[in-house]
């Protein structure tokens, strides 16, 4: 079925207090709310280090049944080791990951500006030993990745590329290389911090909505999490496409100073 998964990265912010969650509500409930709110979050404890079994099952029963987490490929693999372990790396990686079982989304792999020189070898090579039935997603940070081979490899693999804000591909926007798209938004060319506002979303809600129309399904997070501008961002995009989110009646409306394109 055609879904528009629509939520945030992350959700552990302590600026959110306040905002999403009230005063007073424990760091460990913070999840549970967010899942009162949203129905996918786009995880990023996974990037920086490996999550224990514990955490993994704690995230995965502390959230209702179609809930589901999209999880950052490990830094190590993509950062450290450049595609190139495709052996105890995965595994270690996976072993806690699956454990999120019907709960898991698509796995986003972001490459460092600093690999400025695509390799479709390598990562076809990444992406052929990924574990069967787990949607794979790329991100590249450097325009030179933006090459006909690389979208190729894609392609092959049924891997998304995903669409974001932070690199100006050199290429005319490539046609989706999935059966689905991934988008990130990092907060329209000011990092974390600026607002987009309705009226920017407006066009990117008709393009998701013909998408949709065509029978498939998208993911779409907000990363501008400072001053709570993800999730004001998420709420609009949300009511542009009809996307059933449950808003916080104190945030029904922007609070004062957070008005779109203020940052």
């Amino acid at each position: 079925m055609a879904v528009i998964h629509l939520g945030t990265s992350g959700y552990v912010y302590t600026h959110w207090k306040g905002l999403l969650y009230p005063a007073g509500l424990p760091t460990r409930r913070w999840l549970p709310r967010y899942a009162q709110v949203f129905t996918t979050v786009e995880l990023n404890a996974t990037f920086y280090r490996l999550p224990t079994a514990q955490a993994v099952d704690g995230w995965r029963d502390a959230v209702p049944a179609g809930f589901r987490f999209a999880c950052k490929g490990s830094r190590f693999l993509t950062h450290m080791k450049r595609l190139a372990d495709v052996g105890e790396g995965l595994e270690r990686y996976y072993t806690p990951v699956l454990r999120l079982g019907r709960k898991l989304g698509p796995v986003l792999w972001q490459l460092p500006p600093h690999m400025t020189k695509p390799a479709p070898e390598r990562l076809a090579r990444f992406l052929a030993a990924q574990p069967p039935g787990v949607q794979q997603v790329v991100e590249f940070r450097h325009p030179a990745w933006y090459h006909p081979e690389v979208l190729d490899v894609l392609r092959r693999h049924k891997a998304a590329l995903c669409e974001h804000d932070l690199v100006q591909a050199p290429l005319p926007a490539p046609r989706p290389t999935a059966a689905f798209r991934y988008l990130r938004f990092h907060g329209a060319g000011s990092r974390h911090a600026r607002r987009y506002g309705r009226e920017a979303l407006r066009p990117v809600a008709r393009d998701l909505s013909a998408w949709r129309a065509r029978g498939h399904t998208a993911w779409v997070y907000f990363n501008n999490d400072l001053h709570g501008h993800a999730l004001l961002d998420a709420f609009d995009l949300a009511e542009l496409l009809e996307v059933p989110v449950h808003v916080p009646p104190e945030m029904d409306r922007p609070p004062a100073g957070m008005e779109p394109g203020t940052a």
